[in-house]
Formats: structure tokens, C-alpha cells, sequence
């Protein structure tokens, strides 16, 4: 049986390479871990939750051994970088309604679109690394991680509760806090997307 829900938006984070990997000691959203040489850190650290685990605590030491046997550095984003990574995601017909770029990941809130919400991650990302690219930053490999973390919104407080985070995450983090141009106001389109879920 299927229950129709009313998609407002989506609070998406793509992680860059590196940062949250399979057996992540916070969890994470993977089955499997693919490298031999993470597996020694244990298997997968799968979780059913849906909520952020970014603030459980966790050992930076271990998270740093594992991160050094990854076959390529892990991708710390520069500010100068974040610029070209939002001038990638301008280039994209989405509603931004939030941006957060950090170095090692970037929340958006991202408006409804009838795209399923992973290709539209895919092509924020591939606009982003096409951006990257063009000021000749990783010329091999990706900046980022194959998935990304995608929660639907659907309803009006859900999507103000989402900008609010977003908006807040550079300030928690000692940062001032970020405004881009691609980033429109919230306007709720009533009646305006369903899906089944």
C-alpha cells in the first residue's frame, strides 16, 4: 500500500571524498565496505535511522587512520573551491532554498522537482566538479562520494526547519554564516507535488 505525501522540498548533504566513509565510527548508511584496507577498521557501520549522526561523538584518531589508507587523499574544500563548487550548482534549473558549503561536505535545501531526488544530486555534483575542473582542480578522480544523504520534506515546517539548519551550520561550526546568490526565498507552492513513497 502506498501513502501519498506532499513533497515540499529536500534537505540534501553531499560529502566530499573521504569524509564519511562506510564503517564510519558514527555509523553510517552503508551495507558493505569495498576497500580491504578499511575493512581492517571493521564492516559496515550500517544504521535504519534517517537522522544526522554528525554530532555522535566518535575517535578523530581512528577516523584519521582510516582516511590515511584510502587510495586517494581525502577532499578538504577550499573557500576558494566552495566558490566554484556553488558557481557549478548555479548552472542547474534547481530551486535553491539553502546552501552550506563546508570543506568536507555541503547541505542544500533543495526545492520539489518531479527528477528523482538522486539524479538531481548527481548533476548538482557533476555541474560542481565541471566548475572544479575549470580552474584545473581534480583533474582525476571525483570530489566526491557516489550517494549523498536525502531526506524529503514535506511539509511547510519540515522545509523551514531544513533552511534554518542549513543556515546555521557554518555559524555551529565557528563560521560566519554563508549567502549565495543562487539560494531564492521559500515560497510554499500549495498543491503543487506528490509522489508515492
Amino acid at each position: 500500500m502506498y501513502t501519498i505525501h506532499m513533497i515540499h522540498a529536500f534537505h540534501s548533504i553531499l560529502t566530499a571524498y573521504g569524509f564519511w566513509l562506510p564503517n564510519e565510527p558514527r555509523g553510517s548508511w552503508s551495507s558493505f565496505v569495498a576497500s580491504w584496507e578499511l575493512l581492517k577498521f571493521g564492516p559496515a557501520t550500517k544504521v535504519d535511522t534517517r537522522r544526522s549522526m554528525a554530532r555522535n561523538p566518535y575517535h578523530r584518531g581512528i577516523k584519521s587512520q582510516m582516511q590515511a589508507v584510502l587510495s586517494r587523499p581525502s577532499v578538504t574544500l577550499t573557500g576558494e573551491q566552495a566558490r566554484e563548487v556553488v558557481r557549478g550548482f548555479s548552472q542547474t534549473p534547481y530551486k535553491l532554498y539553502a546552501c552550506a558549503v563546508m570543506p568536507e561536505h555541503v547541505h542544500l535545501v533543495i526545492g520539489y522537482t518531479p527528477r528523482h531526488i538522486r539524479k538531481v544530486v548527481s548533476h548538482l555534483k557533476s555541474e560542481a566538479t565541471r566548475s572544479l575542473r575549470s580552474k584545473g582542480w581534480f583533474l582525476e578522480g571525483t570530489p566526491w562520494t557516489e550517494h549523498g544523504w536525502n531526506v524529503y520534506l514535506n511539509t511547510e515546517a519540515d522545509v523551514l526547519r531544513a533552511i534554518n539548519y542549513v543556515e546555521q551550520n557554518p555559524v555551529r561550526e565557528g563560521k560566519q554564516q554563508q549567502t549565495w546568490r543562487c539560494v531564492v526565498p521559500y515560497v510554499p507552492e500549495r498543491g503543487a507535488s506528490t509522489a508515492a513513497k
